[in-house]
């Protein structure tokens, strides 16, 4: 009942597993665009208190210059409005000609006059630029007017911070999290290829014992039986067989040696040989463009592994019955294109992208390391790559394989 019960949970659960780092994802986007919309409402509340703060001053400069003469006003002011330490104001005359500043720190580093005045110019247009100015308005004794000045003004620096902050911050944090993330998709990698490795030792190994065995019986039943020569060398093809994919298994984990060889003539005997132990209603035919002398750099045995799980996956698909045919072209860049085509059930588009995953299969008792197994021999040790070129529910698969020419 307990074992039961973890099934059916890890049943339960399995569909969620790849939609998992979706969600984390969508949490952090909506995690981040919380703290970008915080932030800008905080920019905003600010941005609306300096600019009250520079109305007050307005309003006192004014209301001082409309009291009394000869006033200066940026000393008044700065006891009236005390707060103001930190926003850039320039205060100029009707024809936006600089008379006083504050909080311009650059300007107080000019010693030239003529200099200065420059810079506050160039400052009064930028100022212009972000914000409309606020007029004074000058009036004699008799509530006339005869002049007007002008107070421009920018964001204070603490503003602008405010406002750059949280891109900033998110791209901090998403640089640690691409780092992050390479660092444990390298470890998980390793682990893998620890796993896979280990795998083939100890298959190879388990393997090595009884194939010496038969090796040895073979020997023994032909001196034996002399008569039956014919039947113990076909049982030799079987051990030679399997010599073959123990050598195959430890060349797992070990760099593979890679030399020029012609792609049609390595085919060519992988299709003999299994087009005598797949359904006789499966007919294998290679074709190869330009010509039949197209080399690639490759690993005979390891790529036969690849080209025989192919077409063992199609005359699966293709349940006994169907034509696989194998295309070898000329591709670009220097490479060399592969295509196993079949006539069989087809894969779905929505698992089309699964089809190379660890323990992925269609088969009722399929292990689904095949196809994880060819995709790690094409683009691990052979530089390649492989992909499932095209698919068609109920007209077939093709999936091509480019190898370095």
């Amino acid at each position: 009942m307990k074992q039961k019960f973890k099934e059916a949970t890890s049943n339960t659960l399995a569909p969620l597993r790849p939609h998992l780092k979706w969600l984390v994802v969508g949490f952090a986007i909506a995690i981040s665009f919380g703290s970008i919309l915080y932030t800008n409402s905080l920019v905003e509340q600010i941005r609306d208190r300096e600019q009250r703060q520079i109305e007050i001053y307005a309003s006192s400069l004014e209301f001082l210059a409309n009291e009394s003469e000869n006033v200066n006003f940026f000393l008044i002011l700065d006891e009236i409005v005390a707060a103001n330490h930190s926003i850039p104001v320039i205060l100029t005359d009707e024809n936006e000609n600089p008379e006083d500043y504050r909080n311009l720190s650059k300007a107080d580093k000019i010693p030239e006059d003529d200099d200065r005045m420059g810079f506050l110019k160039k400052e009064v247009e930028e100022m212009k630029a972000a914000h409309p100015p606020i007029e004074v308005t000058l009036k004699d004794d008799q509530d006339r007017i005869y002049g007007y000045k002008y107070i421009f003004y920018k964001n204070s620096f603490l503003l602008n911070q405010l406002r750059y902050y949280p891109y900033i911050q998110l791209s901090i944090i998403g640089l640690f999290g691409i780092v992050i993330f390479m660092i444990l998709n390298y470890i998980k990698r390793v682990e893998q290829d620890r796993v896979w490795v280990g795998l083939a030792k100890e298959t190879a190994h388990q393997l090595g014992t009884p194939l010496s065995s038969m090796m040895a019986w073979s020997e023994y039943f032909k001196d034996l039986y002399p008569d039956q020569i014919d039947a113990l060398l076909e049982f030799d093809k079987d051990v030679d067989r399997l010599k073959v994919i123990t050598d195959r298994f430890s060349s797992i984990g070990s760099e593979p040696q890679l030399s020029m060889l012609n792609l049609a003539d390595i085919i060519d005997e992988i299709v003999i040989y299994l087009q005598k132990r797949l359904s006789t209603k499966i007919m294998i035919t290679v074709s190869a463009f330009p010509s039949r002398d197209i080399e690639a750099k490759l690993n005979q045995s390891l790529f036969a592994w690849v080209i025989e799980n192919l077409c063992k996956n199609a005359a699966d698909a293709m349940e006994g019955k169907g034509a696989i045919h194998i295309s070898i072209l000329r591709a670009n860049e220097g490479r060399v294109a592969v295509d196993v085509q079949d006539t069989g059930k087809g894969i779905p588009k929505t698992k089309i992208k699964n089809v190379f995953r660890p323990g992925f299969t269609t088969k009722k008792r399929g292990w689904g390391l095949g196809l994880t197994l060819a995709q790690r021999i094409i683009e691990h040790y052979h530089k390649g790559k492989i992909f499932v070129k095209h698919s068609e529910i109920n007209k077939g698969t093709t999936f091509r394989i480019y190898l370095n020419g």
